[in-house]
């Protein structure tokens, strides 16, 4: 179908613009010494908004954003303690309430609004943008209650990447030339998708997302790295021996959250409640890649920030 071509041919050029999708670098003169991190999303880069993390919360805790800013020796904290992480927990690009139903979270675009309110972006500052799980997870959830159509959640979730694409683009306006893009990774992978037999629908939306992200900021490829999380995720589910894990499709948690908790259901694992006292007995937690259906144990975010400093250092 012409669509179909136009559209696989608009990828490929984000891709070769955007580099880190497909793979590619560049060359540089200098490496990059960055002055802070700074960082925008929901429960995927939240690093303790409201007093924890969704993940595993021990004293080893990293969140991916914490691993990435410390591999170059710099801190990732939230606003409150002085830092300039901002992601909250089931914030939404533009649209509220969050997928957990509450109306207070403030979204990504309120996120980035309340930095640049106050704020300049220096040379050597590198801005985080991620987002995307909540808004797919509050459609799914309005799908499934019978709210909706998918031809309208999918819409929902196409508009929802253009806005994310928005606020990349209010970045890179405000002077950010370093701007680490993270959409959603596959969540037919997560557990949330084969517990609840949604594996092909929520592939096809988690890809529907980043496709149209990539292609709302194709021209941005000077300014902007967009690190591949559902590439990566797909691979370390596909062979997690690879990664050192030994389970990479059922949960560590078992700390249940009377409320929406991550917005799959009253009554359901919440990786934000969960310490070592809360997990399933007997386990290794360094073996499993899942704290709760949708969020990762620390190992899991240690991968992924890893990965996403080999992405930076690669094109700066």
């Amino acid at each position: 179908m012409p669509f179909q071509r136009l559209r696989r041919a608009l990828l490929t050029a984000a891709c070769a613009s955007l580099l880190a999708a497909c793979g590619g670098s560049s060359e540089v003169e200098s490496e990059l010494v960055p002055t802070r991190f700074v960082s925008f999303g929901d429960a995927f880069a939240d690093v303790g908004q409201r007093g924890s993390n969704y993940t595993i919360n021990d004293r080893t805790t990293n969140n991916w954003t914490q691993e990435l800013a410390g591999r170059y020796a710099r801190p990732m904290a939230v606003t409150a303690s002085g830092g300039w992480s901002y992601a909250t927990g089931s914030a939404r690009v533009t649209v509220k309430p969050d997928a957990a139903g509450n109306a207070a979270t403030p979204t990504i675009t309120e996120q980035v609004s309340s930095f640049l309110t106050s704020q300049t972006i220096g040379p050597n500052d590198v801005v985080i943008v991620s987002g995307g799980i909540s808004d797919i997870v509050a459609e799914v959830a309005a799908l499934n209650a019978g709210r909706q159509t998918q031809a309208q959640a999918t819409a929902n979730i196409r508009q929802a990447a253009r806005d994310l694409g928005a606020q990349v683009r209010r970045v890179v306006q405000a002077g950010g030339k370093h701007v680490v893009v993270v959409g959603s990774y596959n969540l037919g992978r997560s557990p949330w998708a084969i517990t609840t037999a949604q594996v092909p629908l929520l592939t096809e939306l988690s890809g529907r997302f980043n496709d149209e992200l990539l292609v709302s900021i194709v021209d941005l490829g000077s300014s902007v790295l967009y690190v591949d999380a559902a590439l990566y995720f797909n691979l370390v589910t596909s062979a997690p021996a690879a990664y050192g894990l030994r389970d990479a499709t059922s949960i560590a948690c078992t700390s249940a959250d009377a409320g929406q908790g991550i917005g799959t259901g009253t009554g359901q694992v919440n990786s934000a409640l969960c310490t070592p006292s809360t997990l399933l007995p007997g386990i290794d937690p360094a073996a499993y890649l899942f704290a709760d259906r949708l969020y990762f144990t620390p190992v899991g975010n240690r991968l992924f920030g890893d990965y996403a400093f080999d992405r930076m250092k690669e094109r700066w």
